[in-house]
């Protein structure tokens, strides 16, 4: 597999329909948003999440596309498979003495687990595999406008024990956003993509992860997500040509003319792309 050689940007416009995008914990689940200016976030771990997921989906029991941050994953299990790899034993919490070594215990790590391949990792647990600095990187997620975080009441008709059967009905509560367009941006080093491996097939697969990932990931408390548009911004040389926010600027979001009210769909909004600097090419994945 060719490694990419050139530097990308890219803008996802997702949204969400009576859903939550990404509840805190530490505010009762609540919508994250900005407290001054009211915008709804989605955290980048979030995304990635959904990435991992998609890709774990995609390509179940293809070598080179495991998953190294999943549920229930035990790091130095995993870890402890590119020493045997090489016959090598682990020392507490260290890399191999001999560089070469280390390299091979990392780079078995890259070569095997997408993740690793593309966000990096910090893989320094009991079992030590060292640490990779990955070439994909995602910043939070902005709404477009403010949202309005609705608490909705809810009841469950069945009953845990015999003994509360005659007992009232269990009440529940659910936050959801009735309506929210949000903007992510990312960006991929080709230089740090040499380091890892990443390459011109893993990177097809992220844009498809970026497309489908809400499709795989329904559920009652999320609603209706989907992916909007995905805006590519590639380079020709491997540095780059352009600053990125200069050409995150060149996406303009507007509410459209004919629309009135509280925005309800995508619909209610107009997506214009300015002209690319020389250098980079816009390519319009979604």
């Amino acid at each position: 597999m060719t490694v990419i050689a050139n530097r990308y940007e890219f803008t996802l416009l997702f949204d969400v329909q009576n859903g939550n995008p990404n509840g805190d914990p530490d505010a009762g689940n609540m919508p994250r948003f900005d407290p001054e200016t009211g915008h709804g976030l989605v955290t980048d771990v979030c995304m990635k999440r959904k990435i991992r997921n998609f890709v774990a989906l995609a390509k179940e029991g293809v070598e080179g596309f495991n998953i190294y941050v999943q549920e229930k994953a035990v790091l130095n299990q995993t870890n402890e498979m590119a020493y045997k790899a090489f016959e090598l034993k682990p020392q507490a919490k260290k890399l191999p003495k001999k560089i070469e070594d280390a390299r091979k215990v990392t780079g078995w790590m890259c070569a095997n687990f997408y993740d690793i391949r593309g966000f990096g990792a910090v893989m320094a647990t009991e079992i030590n595999c060292g640490q990779v600095r990955g070439p994909v990187q995602l910043a939070f997620a902005r709404s477009v406008d403010p949202v309005m975080s609705q608490e909705v009441s809810i009841t469950r008709m069945a009953v845990t024990n015999e003994k509360d059967l005659e007992k009232e009905r269990t009440m529940g509560r659910k936050h959801i956003v009735p309506y929210g367009l949000y903007v992510a941006h990312g960006f991929i080093s080709a230089p740090l993509a040499e380091k890892t491996g990443f390459s011109d097939d893993d990177l097809e697969l992220l844009w498809n992860a970026l497309i489908n990932m809400f499709e795989h990931d329904r559920s009652a408390a999320r609603g209706m997500m989907s992916s909007q548009k995905l805006f590519v911004f590639k380079h020709k040389d491997k540095l780059g040509n352009a600053p990125a926010h200069k050409l995150f600027d060149l996406i303009d979001i507007q509410r459209n003319d004919r629309t009135e009210g509280p925005a309800r769909s995508f619909k209610d909004y107009k997506v214009t792309v300015g002209e690319a600097p020389e250098g980079v090419e816009i390519i319009e994945r979604l």
